[in-house]
């Protein structure tokens, strides 16, 4: 378990905001905004505050002339942690905060594995989340591998601003080129190099030919291009960004269309140039002459966190149990969610605000329960949100005289024609403003009061069993903290009871939970009977009744035990609503718990336009794979659509096996609000931790060809897809905040939907036939069935990508298809291909629903036919090789038998020959 020792708590941030996390924007042709986040679990070290000025000053540098002279960083943000020493000029940061970061300086995610990377889980053209750099990247020791750090820096500044791909793949490392050779996978082909086998013993290192597979027709597994360390060619910098010649994208005119690297796979074979100028910073800016000036470097230090809550307790408050329902989450939130050594106050509202707590800093559970008595007991007046927000700001000046960098969460449920009054003060005080909107009537400017102040928003309806509001408020209370201290949510269970009196259920305490235990059970009528047995069968009690605020909990000291825990609610009234919720807090500083985090791909949408769900597992920065993962949309106005998240590497998904479950969301119910929440579960025989690299990654040179030899770089550690350990069994919950709908229509419409596009196209071949399987998109994207599958093959990668509807079409009329998201195969018989000396053939799918509309023609497959020309060295010939060790005893050993057979056939001769001359001789 050494290699979790990393807090990695901003994974648990990045998520929650949603898709519109950073603070980055083009100010005329330079980024503001950028944010560089150290993570607390790395060392304190200030020349690492140095390198990555360093490191931003040259990437500037390089990103303005890589793009035409339009784009460079203008100025960027340094966050350090709370536990580096203080130095006089780090300032508090204002809205800055983790959860914003752009990229983050943290330990690798398994020892040796410090390449760089972006998280990156969306579509093309899609931003990405961050970009992870470890600190031994940033201090200059993984160059030889990498590449200097500014070149790597924009690598990934690609990925995650205009959301390219790489142009190489390891999984891929070579494929037939329309030149009939095996070429590697690189952009652009003016990249010369060594296609060999590398390997070391000790300090004894050969060099081999790149042997040929017998399935595929290229080259093993083993086999890796190697690039001259010196080269001319320009491009491309998403290939290997290390090359000193490089300085340049991949364009239109040299751009590689049939490398089978994921710009190609996930950008319809576009180059990495042309959709950077399709971007909206590319269409805003113009080239300027003047070289840019250096970025300016901001340093902020995380501070202790101040909270203040903005408590709705107008007349709107009465009704649906709201002011009771918001009291039982604050409660919930000051008791078990917001961590010790916060300072937090609370101000309420009607016609005007009232100071009911100063900041009080939470030390113990007796500053918690003090808090508790300044709640709103009655709702009644008018409403001014205004006077909540500049009494919240007056608590926050008591006790630090700039508010910048606070944090304030305001519950509204009415609507205040004044809000707008008071807006340009909260955009220019620097403090967060975290929302949560009750009910449809809430007024649509809280949500801009959070976004423009980068705080979050979300939404709780009014349906009796709604459960948002509990989770929202724990959202909400995941600060810039150590991950250890985070609240996680093993449990959320709304249920309104008739018949039956009973909810019973279960919960999982994993090994890596079970920290500060607490649960609590809130009712609408009566208190329940509650039952309580921990995984011995142990009944635990003791649980304290608030029947004003109409709830009870229990904290559990210390560590509660691992296992099933289970309990029991008995209703006393008819028809009742029950409630359970149950959080923890990680077991072991040194071991980061299993989190769950989710959000939408847009925050605002508009019909019919369909939107994504995504929910990342992790344990650390481990991809957790194999989990049962669901979505529950609530509309506003309580109608709830459950989706089955997959991360199978189709539809809506990205990438197979990375952790991260996707599926598309277009069951739109009316306009206005919706809110996502996750529940993710998993047992010992289902889930793992992968351990594969990442994706969307900096390209690690394996070695240089100098001299016609080459010289190889230290190996990083070898991953396979099939390098898991099993992980024991868990239960998360996660609140994904809201997303706005508009435009939504009441009247029937047509079928609106394709299919998704198939991305996981594979192919093998038999004797005489052709077999291939692919996951089964549905009628509407990934739901349903699709009516048939147009298949066709050709001997041109191109010919068939370029025009689909012209190639040789596959004979489908006994392919039935299945239900989407299940696994397809299909046999069949090549044929004839018309194309002269074809060494592989070319598959591709398009699927048809029953309103015949189309996919997008899927990921493309290939078959070998015969081997094709080998060819060791793209762009020159073949050095000479270092020979095998093996072979080369073998040639002494055949040399000194061939010298000693002459040797011996020599001396047999002589011999003979003196001895003809003796007898001569004597005669």
């Amino acid at each position: 378990m050494g290699f979790f020792r990393s807090s990695v708590f901003l994974l648990a941030l990045h998520l929650l905001q949603g898709s519109s996390a950073s603070f980055v924007q083009l100010n005329g042709n330079g980024y503001e905004g950028v944010i560089v986040a150290i993570d607390p679990a790395v060392p304190e070290d200030e020349t690492l505050i140095t390198e990555i000025k360093d490191m931003v000053t040259t990437a500037s540098t390089f990103l303005f002339e890589a793009t035409e002279k339009r784009f460079f960083f203008k100025s960027v943000s340094i966050l350090i942690p709370e536990n580096w020493k203080n130095i006089t000029q780090y300032k508090r940061p204002k809205q800055e905060s983790y959860k914003h970061a752009d990229v983050i300086v943290a330990p690798p995610t398994l020892p040796g594995r410090d390449e760089p990377y972006t998280k990156q889980f969306t579509q093309c053209e899609e931003k990405g989340e961050y970009i992870h750099f470890t600190p031994d990247f940033v201090l200059g020791k993984k160059q030889d591998e990498f590449g200097p750090s500014g070149r790597a820096f924009v690598h990934e500044w690609a990925h995650l601003r205009w959301g390219v791909f790489d142009e190489y793949n390891d999984d891929e490392r070579f494929y037939s080129a329309s030149s009939k050779k095996i070429e590697a996978t690189r952009c652009s082909t003016g990249i010369t190099g060594t296609n060999g086998v590398y390997k070391c013993q000790g300090v004894i290192c050969i060099t081999q030919r790149c042997k040929i597979d017998a399935n595929t027709k290229l080259y093993e597994k083993d086999c890796q291009f190697f690039p001259d360390k010196y080269q001319t060619e320009k491009t491309s910098i998403m290939f290997m960004q290390g090359i000193n010649s490089i300085i340049e994208f991949c364009n239109e005119k040299n751009h590689n269309r049939e490398a089978p690297c994921l710009q190609n796979k996930m950008c319809n074979s576009r180059s990495t140039w042309e959709v950077i100028s399709s971007s909206e910073d590319f269409k805003g800016t113009v080239p300027i002459a003047a070289p840019p000036p250096p970025p300016v470097f901001t340093l902020l230090k995380i501070s202790e966190r101040t909270v203040c809550l903005v408590l709705d307790k107008s007349e709107s408050m009465k009704n649906y149990n709201r002011l009771n329902r918001m009291n039982q989450a604050v409660k919930y939130f000051l008791l078990q969610t917001i961590e010790n050594g916060s300072w937090v106050g609370i101000v309420d509202f009607d016609t005007t605000a009232h100071i009911r707590s100063k900041l009080i800093q939470i030390k113990s559970n007796s500053e918690r329960r003090k808090l508790l008595e300044s709640l709103p007991t009655e709702a009644s007046g008018g409403i001014s949100i205004c006077s909540g927000i500049e009494s919240a700001f007056q608590v926050i000046k008591e006790i630090y005289p700039q508010v910048d960098g606070s944090e304030i969460m305001l519950v509204v449920a009415g609507e205040d024609k004044n809000i707008r009054n008071c807006m340009d003060k909260v955009k220019q005080s620097g403090a967060i403003i975290h929302s949560l909107a009750f009910g449809p009537n809430a007024d649509p400017a809280v949500t801009e009061m959070s976004s423009i102040t980068g705080g979050m928003h979300t939404y709780a309806s009014d349906q009796a069993e709604s459960k948002g509001l509990t989770d929202t408020l724990r959202t909400f209370g995941l600060g810039s903290t150590h991950l250890p201290q985070h609240s996680l949510q093993l449990e959320s269970k709304r249920l309104t009871l008739r018949s039956n009196p009973w909810m019973n259920g279960t919960v999982i305490i994993d090994s890596t939970a079970g920290k500060d235990t607490f649960c609590l059970i809130t009712w609408d009528k009566q208190s329940p009977g509650i039952s309580l047995w921990d995984p011995s069968g142990t009944p635990t009690g003791n649980f304290t009744m608030d029947e004003g605020a109409k709830m009870a909990y229990l904290s559990i000291p210390g560590t509660a035990k691992v296992g099933v825990w289970t309990y029991s609610l008995q209703a006393k009234a008819n028809p009742e609503t029950l409630t359970i919720t149950v959080n923890s807090r990680a077991a072991n500083s040194a071991v980061p718990p299993i989190t769950v985090n989710a959000k939408m791909n847009r925050d605002t949408n508009t019909f019919p336009s369909p939107m994504i769900v995504y929910a990342e597992i992790l344990q650390g920065f481990i991809p957790i794979l194999g989990a049962n993962v669901t979505a529950f949309i609530e509309s506003n106005n309580g109608k709830v659509e459950v989706l089955e998240l997959l991360d199978n590497g189709a539809g809506a998904d990205s990438f197979k096996n990375d952790g991260v479950y996707s599926r598309y969301f277009t069951a739109y119910q009316d306009n206005g609000n919706y809110s996502l929440k996750v529940q993710a579960s998993g047992n010992t025989k289902t889930v793992m931790r992968s351990l594969r690299h990442l994706p969307n990654r900096g390209t690690y040179i394996p070695g240089w060809v100098v001299n016609g030899k080459i010289e190889g770089n230290p190996p990083i550690p070898e991953s396979d897809e099939d390098t898991r350990t099993n992980l024991e069994s868990f239960t998360r919950i996660a609140s994904g905040g809201v997303f706005v709908i508009s435009n939504v229509s009441k009247l029937p419409l047509p079928d609106l939907y394709p299919p998704s596009q198939i991305r996981d196209l594979e192919a093998t071949s038999g004797e005489d036939e052709i077999r291939i399987t692919w996951t089964a998109p549905g009628d509407d994207f990934d739901v349903g069935k699709v009516q048939q599958y147009i298949i066709r093959i050709s001997g041109s990668i191109l010919d068939l990508r370029d025009n689909f509807d012209d190639a040789l079409q596959v004979n489908t009329s006994d392919l039935s298809p299945n239900e989407a998201n299940t696994k397809e195969t299909f046999a069949f018989k090549p044929g004839n291909i018309s194309e002269e000396n074809t060494t592989h053939i070319f598959i591709a799918i398009q699927s048809v629903d029953k309103s015949n509309l189309t996919s997008k023609v899927s990921s493309i497959a290939q078959v070998a036919l015969f081997i094709p020309e080998a060819d060791y060295s793209p762009g020159k010939n073949y050095p000479n090789p270092r020979v095998n060790i093996s072979a080369l005893v073998l040639l002494a050993v055949g040399s000194v038998a061939v010298v000693s057979a002459i040797l011996s056939a020599t001396i047999c001769i002589l011999k003979k020959k003196r001895n003809a001359i003796r007898l001569r001789t004597e005669f």
